[in-house]
C-alpha cells in the first residue's frame, strides 16, 4: 500500500483520492479533487467511459472558465484550473484495484444498489483500513451502503450536485454507525477543494431528492398530461417562484434515467408508491431520451459530438453520466 499521510491531520492536501465511475458526476469530482492538488485514480470497467473520460475532464475545465464570475477568484472549488496541471494529475483505470493507495474513494456508480453493494465489497478489500469510503448516491440510505463493507464507521455521504466544480456545497449524509472521526476528516477534505459541507441525517433520499424527486415526477406528470409545455411549467417556477432552472430543465440536466433510477430506489426504502415513475418519464427514459447528455429529454438540446453522445447514454457498467 506505501506510506499513507496520516489523515488525523488539519490537512488533507495531496491525499491520494479515488473516484469510481467515469461519468459525468465521477470526472466532475476527479476535477475538484485534482484542482486542488490531490493525484486522483478514476475507475469504470467499460473502455467508452475511460476513454471519453479525459475530453469530459478537459471540456469540464473549460467550462468552469467559461461560467467564472468576472470578479471570481480562482482556487480550489471554483472549477478553474487554480494549480497547473490538472488533467496530469487525474489516472484512469478499468480496475478497482488501481485504488490501493487511495485513502478517500468517492464512490460515483449508477443508483443501483447490488452495483453499490458489488464495489463497496471490493473496495473493502482492496483500500487501506484507513480509507474513508465517500458514497455520492442519490438516494439509498448510507447505514445500509456501510453494512456492505466491514468499516461502516467509515461510511459516509456525500451528494455532490451536477455540474460538481460549479457547486459550492455538498449534501453531507451522517449514517448512526458514521464516526465523528469520518465526519470530521470528509468535512476537511470538503473545505480543501472549497465546498462548503451541510449535514443531514441519513434517510432515504436525505434532504435534496427525498424532496427534488418528487417535484421532478409530478412536473413530469403535469407535462405528459398536457396540462402545460415544458417551457411554461418551467417558467412558472422561474417567473413566479425565482427559481434559476424549472423542474423539467433540471430533470434534463441531472438524466431522466438516474431520476427514474432514483425514484425506484425511494419506492424500494419507504414503501410509498407516491415514488413510482410517472408515465411520462418511464416512456422519456425507455426511448433514450434522457435529457442534456443524451441531446433530448423534455427540451431539445444541440447535437452532441458521436463519441460524446454514445459514451454518456450508455447505460450499464459504473457510470452515473
Amino acid at each position: 500500500m506505501g506510506n499513507h499521510k496520516d489523515i488525523d491531520r488539519a490537512s488533507t492536501a495531496a491525499v491520494p483520492v479515488g473516484v469510481v465511475g467515469a461519468g459525468v458526476m465521477g470526472v466532475g469530482v476527479a476535477q475538484c479533487f485534482a484542482d486542488a492538488g490531490h493525484p486522483v485514480v478514476v475507475v469504470d470497467p467499460r473502455p467508452q467511459a475511460l476513454e471519453a473520460g479525459p475530453a469530459r475532464l478537459r471540456d469540464g475545465i473549460r467550462t468552469a472558465r467559461l461560467l467564472r464570475p468576472k470578479n471570481a477568484p480562482a482556487g480550489p472549488g471554483t472549477g478553474i484550473d487554480a494549480l497547473p496541471g490538472t488533467p496530469e494529475r487525474v489516472r484512469w483505470s478499468a480496475e478497482l484495484s488501481a485504488l490501493g493507495d487511495a485513502l478517500l474513494v468517492v464512490e460515483c456508480a449508477r443508483e443501483d444498489e447490488p452495483l453499490k453493494k458489488e464495489i463497496l465489497g471490493e473496495l473493502d478489500r482492496v483500500c487501506p483500513a484507513e480509507a474513508v469510503f465517500a458514497s455520492n448516491t442519490s438516494c439509498i440510505p448510507i447505514a445500509v451502503l456501510g453494512s456492505y463493507t466491514g468499516r461502516p464507521d467509515r461510511v459516509i455521504g456525500t451528494h455532490f450536485m451536477n455540474p460538481a466544480p460549479l457547486k459550492h456545497s455538498v449534501e453531507v449524509v451522517r449514517a448512526p454507525t458514521t464516526s465523528e472521526r469520518t465526519l470530521r476528516l470528509t468535512e476537511g477534505f470538503l473545505a480543501e477543494i472549497g465546498k462548503q459541507a451541510i449535514v443531514v441525517g441519513d434517510a432515504p433520499g436525505f434532504v435534496t431528492n427525498r424532496v427534488l424527486m418528487l417535484t421532478l415526477n409530478e412536473a413530469a406528470a403535469v407535462y405528459g398530461e398536457g396540462t402545460a409545455d415544458a417551457e411554461t411549467v418551467d417558467r412558472i417556477f422561474q417567473d413566479c417562484f425565482g427559481h434559476p432552472m424549472g423542474p423539467l430543465r433540471t430533470a434534463d440536466l441531472i438524466g431522466l434515467d438516474t431520476i427514474a433510477d432514483s425514484l425506484e430506489v425511494l419506492r424500494q426504502h419507504t414503501g410509498e408508491e407516491r415514488f413510482r415513475p410517472c408515465p411520462e418519464l418511464a416512456r422519456l427514459v425507455a426511448e433514450g431520451r434522457l435529457g442534456r447528455k443524451s441531446g433530448s429529454g423534455f427540451h431539445q438540446y444541440a447535437q452532441l459530438t458521436q463519441h460524446t453522445q454514445q459514451n454518456q447514454t450508455a447505460r450499464g457498467g459504473v457510470s452515473r453520466g
